[in-house]
């Protein structure tokens, strides 16, 4: 099953699960804290997705991390590592984001950029995204300086490659292919 199919199946059932107990709200700042941990530590990222690593010391690893998360994001973590799938979690993490957004009738922009974005950006890019979506919009920045400059925005299932790095791949794609 695709990766990313096979983590908002892990999200929708996180969310209805917590939408049953009444704790969407409390797993979704949990979701927000994995998403924002993972994506910036690199060596967590290594380790969720060696395989080498026992699937017990990830679990126990972040149970550590995120001792003090509520049972649900506890489980859901617990489930991922039994499943052998642990690596998706941050994945999972976005789309439960997305999907608990939607619920509320809001939208998440997920911008990766290689600089910081100023206020005066995001304006224009949630002014932008508004009137693209009709639904309030949140950004969320990551900064990522390997795209080089440009930006990569992700709303929902769309994804929008402006990265420099994206399009120097493209024309060394090109070159080869002409070659």
């Amino acid at each position: 099953m695709n990766e990313a199919r096979a983590a908002i199946r892990y999200a929708k059932a996180t969310l209805d699960f917590a939408a049953e107990k009444k704790a969407a709200d409390k797993v979704e700042k949990d979701m927000r804290t994995i998403a924002t941990v993972i994506s910036e530590n690199s060596e967590l990222q290594s380790v969720l997705s060696s395989p080498v690593v026992k699937s017990e010391v990830k679990k126990n690893s972040l149970n550590a991390i995120f001792k003090g998360s509520h049972e649900i994001t506890l489980g859901l973590i617990d489930t991922l590592t039994s499943n052998k799938r642990i690596e998706m979690l941050q994945e999972a993490a976005y789309k439960y984001i997305i999907l608990f957004e939607k619920m509320k009738g809001e939208d998440v922009a997920f911008v990766t950029s290689a600089v910081p974005l100023t206020a005066d950006i995001e304006k224009k890019i949630l002014a932008q995204i508004t009137k693209m979506t009709g639904n309030k919009v949140t950004i969320e920045n990551k900064v990522d300086e390997s795209i080089v400059g440009g930006f990569i925005l992700r709303v929902g299932d769309l994804q929008y490659d402006a990265s420099v790095a994206n399009k120097l791949n493209g024309l060394k794609r090109e070159f080869t292919n002409s070659l």
